[in-house]
């Protein structure tokens, strides 16, 4: 319905319209709407195939046959599945398909092929969004490609990529790339204008410039290197010339034919036409000059590969031809003719024939004076007979002569000719020819077309023929049999030998032949076979380490250094390490034997391998000094000996023990008993152990009574025996008590006995010891027994009362051990078994044992203990097996220092004599009285002369006749009949050895200079010609510097009438020249050398052990600083024209190094603790900080920098220090019952702090010693019993409570009754109980370990092997420690070790070797040389030891000697002889300069004799080449320049940063033109690039000059300052033009940079009201305006836009600016005032301080300065700087 009502309405719109056009667009829109139905069908379809990927690959073998599936299925277009038959069955895919199924062995049959990267694509072109950017500055991001596929290995078929992939993953395809900016072509500026190719008429003007840098990435290319301008210098007169005679290039040389062959191809003789000549000449022409361009192109490349020799000639002949030295022109153009064909000859050209035609055509005009010349040469032909018929005769006398002789002198001079004949040129290895070369002459328009001869008008032709020598290659025979190895013993682990076969030269290359082949062939070898020896085999060797010493490593405040006896523990110890030579054959206990054995060494350098150590770490066991405990108690008086009572007399004995096992036995140790005389001795006796209770007499309650005792039998050691051993000992009696009745008096029990007060009696001191008691309770007023008086309650005894005379043994060393002949010697195998050289034996050593009084000294013997002791002997090994072994080492030379064997070789230049050294090591020094080692241990003598030195140098025989061209060639020529010109001489050489005998050729070859020349140009003097004779010698100069010198020659002959040959312009007869002014001045030169200590300063300490205290390494030495001697012309010379050594001297120090000063250990602090573990400290202070590379200092203490500590854990004994109370005082009763004495009273004591010894209690110390928990009451408050009262005695000690402690558990206390009590009265309790509380009463034990101790060592020890230990504490479990006893009760487990070794490192210093020979000089000439000298660490620092210094090595300069250098002079122009232009030859001369070596002085010019000793070279470029050949264009022609250096190697970098594209250099070839009509006929400029290595960074930039007016220079500007076209960005270039809107028309003003008008220097700008410059005043300094002016305000440029910068003018930097103080108005501006203010400021401020710094100060109070030495404190931080 919608489509028909739209047509209808369309049908009705139109109803103007005709009918069958309406009909024609309704058809028209249902064929379009059908069509996009159809379109829509086709390309949507509704249901399509869709397949899943691929399965893994199945199968049951490996390879191509198996299988893999995959799913297939119909989807509608929407993407839901459906049934297959809805899909196109013809277009199903395939489900399955045939695989390769891959196995792990086909990992080595297939491998990624990696194709080659492609070119880098830019990203923007493969994305078409991304846009390439405007501006290049890095390089363009790009992505590059490359193909990567599966292939077989073998034969790289390609394959399934899932096969490779199996293994490794495809590599990637593409990579991210740079593509670098492009860089265009940079050239230099161009150069000046050439001159005017013409001298009239129009001509051309050339500048060139050269490439610099190539274009590279697409840049720009290089631009016309030339530029042209015409020239018109003049109207020429007459025609101008358009025709020029050119010369090509030599042929060929070629040797002339035979006479016959000449003859027979001369041709007729018959005239021919001039003009098929001419054509012919043309043609030939024509063809030159279309291969000249291509042959001078060439010129240079060929002329590289010129012949050594040929080149060697020119030189020689240069220098030895006498007539071109005279400064014959004629011979000097012949000479360089000549030169120009040996030359051109080489350089490959094909051969030219001569051109007969040419040769006619010149032979026509010659006719004439040929008829003339016949008589002449009928003359000559004449007198050549009568010569022949002379020399005939002369052969005919020798003949006869030589008969004559004897048979020796014919085999003389038969050998002499054979020699001749060899040596002669032409024998087998020198076959010169010489023959001859030609080239053509032609005549060239101006346009570049060969015209006829004639046409070219020129007096005489060029010569076209030279003489040459037949170019020969190299010729070898053929190789000789292999050399007997040079190796001669089988080793097969060592290197192996070579052997050699050789071949000689049956040819030698002449002129530029091939050169020769290698005459020597090497390969290596190893000799094989039964009778070939085992080779020799050097190792190495030591000797046995020296003695530990512990010296070497003592600091230097040490005070032990003083006094090195005793010293222990960690110590250093040498040997000498020495080359030995072996046999790799040696059975293994035969090399045992030989080890033993004193070898003989060999030099050092034969050994390989890496030398053993020369010193070592080594430890001296520190001796274990006797520890004795303290003495016992004296014992009772006994006898002295038990079984043995005869004696009357006893002694009281007092010991003590050995507490350690002291080094070397007990035989050091202390005597450790002491005796004392006695009367009464026994030896055993009762003791007293317990007194039982008081009982009363008669049964009694209380009264008096007895107390038996308790006895046990003892011996004098108080140890318990059997009772029977005292069965005559008295018997202790009981003793006498008294128990108190109630009404009594009661007393304490007796305290013990106190300790004697002396342990000895004398006349004024007796042994004294006291009791007391004291009164418990009064007795009654009546009937009870009275308390005694103060004086009954104490007692005295007398105690020690033996005489104070103590006796001891002292024993002396043992003696020496003297061999025992008692002794069987079967005991002598003793000795043997231990491997020694000789039998030792038995022998016995003896001691003194003397008896000694103490404080007496030495008393007899009666007296002591034991008579028996005066003797004592002991069985000792008598030895006497040592004996001194020392070696030989080989001779060595010793040149200075160095040292080697002599010279078996001749030694060239010099003939010093050089000595040599032996030297001899002791490798077993002395023992036991053995043989002693010899003093001298080194020998010296001076070395034999050496032979002369068999060197090779080459030998040159006289040079043949000179030989011209062939007469058939130089027949046509003008003035043919002549026999004289330029031609060529050879000669012979031959090898000699230096002492003149003959040796092969090829020893010259090897070890000779280069070969001689073998030819050489020569000239035989034309009638014509003038002849001069040798220069004079100068004449003498009456002084130096004054007047000059004179030398003459004079013509010699025919010359002397010739009127030519007295030009003395051209032939000089004199030569004047200045006399020598030879004034020489030394000066320094460089920097002074490091301070060298003077050879020698050194000390060996024994065994060759070097150290850091035995080594002179400080002290004064010298440096030094070369002299450098000038001549008056500031020419360095040898320094001996100034009469020096070439070196100043002065003195220097080395500061020697000082180590870390500290002072001596303080003592052992005393234990931090009284009871259990402390710490005790010790401390060291900081004297002086170390400097100069000293020993540092050990880490400080953090709190004070200047103290070093040393902590060690202490154990106190619990039981050292006790609590001593004396008994109580008496009873001050305060409530005072006066009837009864009794009541509530007080009672006093003194308690004191005492050091308990094994004798008791002695001395009295400070209270804080003992333990406060113990300490006993001083007072108590008590009741003072009544009378009748119960008296108990004091409170027992608490029982232990049972552990482990609980709440439930008590302990308790009891007291005995002393008094009973009275009727009706009782006695308190005797027992009381407390509850164990746990730290309050009761207490756990537990063992507590302190950590280690620092390692201790011996005071004798630096370093090594020490002990650190450890303390056990027995701990209370409220953390008191307490005495080990507690624990020990317990049975606690002690499973702790409380000593273990441990090492403290040595503080080794820095050993270094010998300082090393000092090198060879590091520049053979010139100012900078240096010598070296260096040494290494053989020992490095450890510990605390004197580190290594920092200078390893020292230079001092060498002397200064001059660098002589050849050095070429610019080439001349190219001329060509005898014509135009075409090629011709250019010259340059060598010449000897002199320089200083430091490239920054030019070289000067001297005598060429003082280069002589140099190898003839320049900058290392052999040989030396005078002449090359060149082309000289004609006139008109356009050429190119020759080839630009190579320029300097580029980077391609960005702001000084390496893109990685390499380095590349590049020499360009510029056009040059002659006339404008040929410019189009000029070749393109060329230009060569090739890559380079070590390229630098060049940046360009633009760069601006000063406007002058409205424009200003801009250029580009290369960062080594070279100015440059191209290179940098036009982007960025500067304005170079500038325009001002409006325009700057006022006076003085100019357009700024900012496109304003502004004002000169020195003008300021005068500004209208709208902006505009106005006008352009000069700057006023102080103008005051008027008020009412009316003129604009006076601003500058700057007010309108203060951030531009200023307009430079023309050689200023910037705008001077003025300050205006006044406003427009007239009034100071606000600036004026506060500048003023600032300014008084100021002046304030200066005049205060001057006041305060002239006031006089106050005398400072000087403070009384304590004169105690106070401890050093420094701020110290560790080792950081020591």
């Amino acid at each position: 319905m919608g489509l028909a009502s739209r047509a209808v309405g369309m049908l009705g719109v139109s109803r103007g319209v005709p009918l069958p056009s309406l009909w024609r667009i309704a058809l028209l829109f249902l064929s379009i709407w059908e069509m996009d139905a159809q379109t829509a069908v086709e390309t949507k379809p509704l249901y399509i195939w869709q397949t899943g990927p691929w399965g893994r690959c199945m199968g049951s073998e490996c390879g191509p046959g198996g299988s893999q599936s995959r799913a297939v299925w119909c989807a509608h277009s929407e993407g839901w599945t459906t049934l297959h038959t809805n899909c196109d069955q013809t277009e199903r895919p395939d489900n399955q398909q045939s695989c390769f199924r891959v196995c792990d062995w086909h990992k080595d049959l297939y491998d990624w092929q990696l194709g080659a990267w492609n070119q880098c694509v830019p990203v923007s072109m493969r994305s078409a969004g991304v846009q390439r950017p405007t501006v290049c500055t890095r390089g363009e991001e790009g992505i590059q490609t490359r193909e990567v596929g599966c292939v077989q290995k073998a034969n790289a078929e390609p394959a399934e990529d899932a096969i490779c992939e199996y293994f490794e993953p495809k590599p990637r395809l593409e990579q991210a790339c740079l593509i670098p900016c492009p860089r265009d072509c940079v050239v230099s500026e161009f150069s000046l204008w050439t001159h005017c190719s013409k001298t009239c008429g129009m001509g051309l003007q050339n500048r060139i410039r050269f490439v610099l840098a190539p274009p590279l990435f697409g840049g720009a290319a290089c631009p016309n290197l030339t530029e042209f301008q015409t020239c018109q210098p003049g109207p020429c007169e007459g025609e101008e010339s358009l025709y020029s005679l050119r010369v090509g290039p030599w042929g060929p040389c070629s040797v002339p034919m035979p006479r016959q062959a000449r003859q027979a191809d001369k041709p007729p003789t018959e005239s021919d036409n001039p003009s098929k000549e001419s054509e012919t000449l043309s043609k030939e022409g024509d063809k030159q000059s279309r291969e000249g361009d291509k042959q001078s192109r060439q010129s240079e490349k060929t002329s590289k590969g010129g012949d050594k020799q040929s080149r060697e000639g020119i030189k020689l002949s240069s220098e030895g031809d006498k007539q071109s030295r005279e400064g014959d022109k004629q011979h000097k153009e012949g000479d360089k003719r000549s030169k120009e064909g040996d030359k051109l000859s080489r350089e490959g050209h094909k051969p030219s024939r001569p051109n007969k035609k040419l040769g006619k055509t010149n032979r026509k005009p010659d006719r004439p004076s040929r008829q003339a010349d016949r008589p002449r040469r009928q003359k000559k032909a004449k007198n050549k007979e009568k010569k022949d018929k002379m020399r005939e005769k002369v052969r005919e006398r020798l003949r006869e002569r030589g008969k004559v002789k004897d048979p020796e002198t014919r085999e003389l001079i038969k050998k002499k000719r054979t020699r001749n004949r060899q040596n002669r040129p032409g024998g087998k290895s020198w076959d010169l020819q010489v023959g001859y070369q030609t080239r053509e002459v032609s005549c060239v328009h101006k346009s570049g077309n060969v015209e006829a001869l004639s046409l070219c008008s020129q007096q005489s032709l060029p010569v076209t023929f030279q003489a040459c020598v037949m170019t020969k290659d190299c010729d070898v025979t053929e190789w000789s049999e292999w050399s007997a190895c040079s190796k001669e013993c089988y080793d097969p682990n060592g290197p192996k030998g070579e052997r050699t076969r050789t071949r000689k030269v049956s040819q030698f290359p002449i002129d530029g032949g091939a050169d020769c082949p290698e005459l020597e062939e090497k390969e290596s070898c190893s000799p094989m076979g039964d009778g070939v020896p085992p080779c020799i085999v050097y190792s190495w060797r030591t000797t046995e380490w020296t003695e530990c010493r512990v010296d070497v490593l003592l600091s230097q405040q040490d005070r032990r250094r003083g006094n090195q006896t005793g010293l222990c523990g960690g110590g250093i110890q040498t040997r000498e390490v020495y080359c030995i030579q072996t046999s790799t054959d040696t059975p293994p206990k035969l090399s045992s034997l030989r080890s033993k054995e004193a070898v003989r060494p060999m030099d050092s350098d034969l050994c390989l391998g890496i030398s053993p150590n020369t010193t070592q770490l080594c430890h001296i066991s520190c001796p274990v000094e006797c520890e004795v405990s303290s003495w016992s108690a004296w014992g009772p008086c006994t006898y002295e000996n038990c079984q043995d009572q005869a004696a009357k007399k006893g002694f009281k004995l007092r010991k003590r023990k050995i507490a350690n096992e002291p080094t070397g036995g007990t035989g050091n140790c202390p005597h450790l008993v002491e005796a004392i005389p006695c009367e009464d001795p026994s030896c055993y006796d009762w003791l007293v152990v317990k007194l039982e209770e008081c009982i009363p007499d008669n049964e009694r309650e209380c009264g008096p009574g007895t107390q038996i005792p308790q006895v046990q039998c003892v011996n004098s050691d108080g140890e318990y025996v059997e009772r029977q051993l005292c069965r005559d000992a008295i018997l202790p009696m009981p003793a006498i008590c008294e128990v108190p009745c109630p009404k009594d008096c009661a007393l304490s029990p007796w305290t013990p006995w106190s300790l004697c007060s002396h342990t000895c009696s004398g006349k004024n001191t007796d042994g004294k010891q006291t009791r007391a008691r004291s009164i418990l309770a009064y007795n009654a007023g009546e009937g009870g027994i009275q308390c005694p008086n103060i004086s009954a309650l104490q007692e005295v005894r007398n105690c020690n009362d033996h005489p104070c005379t103590v006796y001891h043994w002292q024993t002396g060393p043992w003696g020496q051990c003297i061999e025992d002949s008692s002794i069987p010697s079967t005991n002598t195998s003793v000795g043997r078994t231990r491997g020694d050289d000789a039998s030792c034996s038995v022998g016995m050593q003896t001691r003194k044992v003397i008896c000694v009084r103490v404080n007496v000294g030495q008393v007899p013997p009666k007296n002591s203990e034991d008579v028996s002791q005066n003797d004592q002997s002991l069985e000792c090994q008598h030895k006497e097996c040592g004996r001194c072994r020392c070696f030989r080492k080989r001779l060595y030379h010793n040149t200075q220092v160095a040292s080697g064997p002599c010279p078996s070789t001749c030694q060239p230049g010099g003939n010093t004599k050089k000595k040599q050294y032996r030297k001899r090591i002791i490798i077993q020094l002395p023992a036991n009285g053995g043989q002693d080692c010899p003093e001298m241990l080194t020998q010296e003598r001076e070395c034999e002369a050496p032979s002369v030195c068999h060197g090779y140098r080459w030998k040159t025989h006289k040079w043949r006749r000179c030989q011209l061209v062939p007469w058939s060639v130089r027949q046509d020529s003008p003035g043919a009949q002549e026999t004289c010109g330029p031609g060529l001489q050879v000669r012979a050489v031959s090898c000699r050895k230096q002492d003149g005998g003959q040796a092969d050729v090829e020893a010259c070859l090897k070890f000779a200079s280069s070969m001689p020349p073998l030819t050489q140009l020569c000239q035989l003097p034309c009638q014509e010609d003038c002849q001069l004779s040798s220069w004079s010698k100068f004449s003498s100069c009456t002084a130096d510097c004054v007047g000059v010198r004179t030398r003459k020659r004079m013509l010699v002959g025919k010359s002397k009438k010739r009127d030519q040959c007295k030009n003395n312009q051209m032939y000089p007869l004199s030569e004047t020249q200045y006399c020598p002014c030879n004034k020489y001045n030394a000066q320094p030169v460089g920097n002074w050398s490091d301070c060298v200590l003077p050879e020698g300063g050194r000390m060996e300490g024994q065994l060759g052990m070097k150290v850091q205290g035995d080594i002179k390494e400080c002290g004064q030495g010298y440096r030094y600083q070369a002299m450098v001697c000038y001549d008056q012309d500031n020419r360095i010379v040898e320094n001996s024209r100034c009469n020096s050594h070439g070196y100043i001297e002065e003195a220097c120090i080395i500061p020697c190094p000082s180590d870390c000063k500290l002072s001596e250990w303080s003592n052992w602090s005393r234990c931090s603790k009284s009871c259990g573990s402390g710490v005790k400290v010790r401390s060291k202070w900081l004297r002086e900080k170390p400097y100069n590379g000293g020993r540092p200092c050990p880490k400080l203490d953090h709190v004070n920098q200047a103290q070093v500590y040393e902590v060690v854990p202490c154990l106190s004994d619990c039981g050292q220090y006790v609590w001593l109370a004396e008994p109580w005082s008496v009873w001050k009763v305060s409530n005072v019952d006066l009837k009864d004495n009794c009541g509530e009273g007080i009672q006093t004591r003194k308690v004191r702090c005492m050091l308990n010894t094994i004798d008791g209690p002695s001395e009295q110390v400070e209270d804080y010693l003992c333990d406060p928990e113990e300490m006993p009451l001083g007072a108590r408050n008590s009741r003072l019993p009544c009378p009748e009262d119960c008296v108990l005695s004091d409170w027992g000690a608490w029982s232990p409570c049972p552990l482990p402690c609980s709440g439930n558990s008590t302990r308790e206390r009891s007291a005995s009754p002393l008094r009973q009590p009275g009727e009706e009265k009782e006695c308190p309790p005797t027992k009381e109980t407390e509850l164990c509380k746990l730290n309050s009463n009761c207490f756990h034990y537990s063992y507590n370990i302190t950590d280690w101790s620092t390692c201790q060592l011996s005071d004798r020890a630096v370093c090594g092997n020490g002990i650190k230990t450890r303390m056990l504490d027995c701990v209370r479990s409220d953390g008191k420690s307490v005495d080990l006893k507690f624990c020990k009760q317990l049975g606690l487990e002690r499973k702790w070790q409380m000593n273990a070794s441990c090492v403290v490192e040595c503080p080794v210093n820095c050993q270094l070797s010998d300082w090393s020979p000092w090198s060879q000089c590091t520049h053979p000439c010139g100012l900078a040389g240096k010598l070296w000298r260096r040494r290494t660490v053989i020992q490095a620092p450890q510990g605390d030891g004197r580190p290594c210094p920092s200078q390893m090595e020292q230079w001092k300069p060498c002397l200064v000697k001059p660098c002589y250098s050849w050095r070429y002079s610019a080439w001349s122009d190219c001329k060509s002889e005898g014509a135009r232009c075409g090629e011709g030859l250019r010259f340059r001369n060598v010449s000897c300069f002199v320089s200083n070596g430091s490239g920054q002085q030019d070289s000067i010019l001297v005598d060429d004799e003082l280069c002589g000793d140099l190898e003839p070279s320049v900058d290392r470029d052999t040989p030396i080449v005078l002449q090359e050949p060149c082309t000289v264009p004609c006139p008109g022609e356009c050429y190119l320049t020759d080839w630009t250096v190579w320029s300097p190697c580029q980077l391609s970098c960005v702001s000084g940063d390496d893109l990685g594209f390499g380095s590349v250099q590049v020499r360009s070839r510029a056009v040059v033109a002659q006339d404008p009509e040929n410019l189009l006929q000029c070749p393109e400029q060329e230009l060569e690039a090739r890559p380079c290595t070590e390229g630098q960074c060049l940046e360009y930039k633009w760069m601006t000059g000063p406007w002058r007016a409205s424009s200003r220079h801009v250029w580009c500007q290369r960062s080594d300052g070279l100015n440059v076209t191209g290179g940098c960005p036009m982007t960025a270039k500067p304005m170079a033009d500038r325009s001002c809107d409006p325009p700057c028309i006022k006076p003085r003003s100019l357009c700024t940079e900012a496109g304003v008008c502004g004002c000169e220097e020195g003008y300021t700008e005068v500004m209208t009201s709208d902006g505009l410059l106005d006008q352009c005043t000069v700057i006023p300094v102080l103008e005051i305006p008027t008020a009412g002016d009316s003129k604009a305000d006076v601003k500058t440029i700057r007010a309108f836009n203060p951030t531009q910068p200023a307009a430079s003018g023309p050689g200023r930097a910037g705008r001077t600016w003025f300050l205006q103080p006044f406003g427009p108005d007239g009034k100071l501006k606000t600036w004026v005032y506060g500048v003023a203010a600032g300014a008084f400021v100021l002046l304030v401020f200066i005049v205060s301080m001057t006041y305060l710094a002239c006031k006089k100060p106050k005398k400072p109070q000087r403070r009384q300065m304590n004169n105690r030495l106070k401890p050093l404190t420094l701020a110290y931080d560790g080792d950081a700087d020591m």
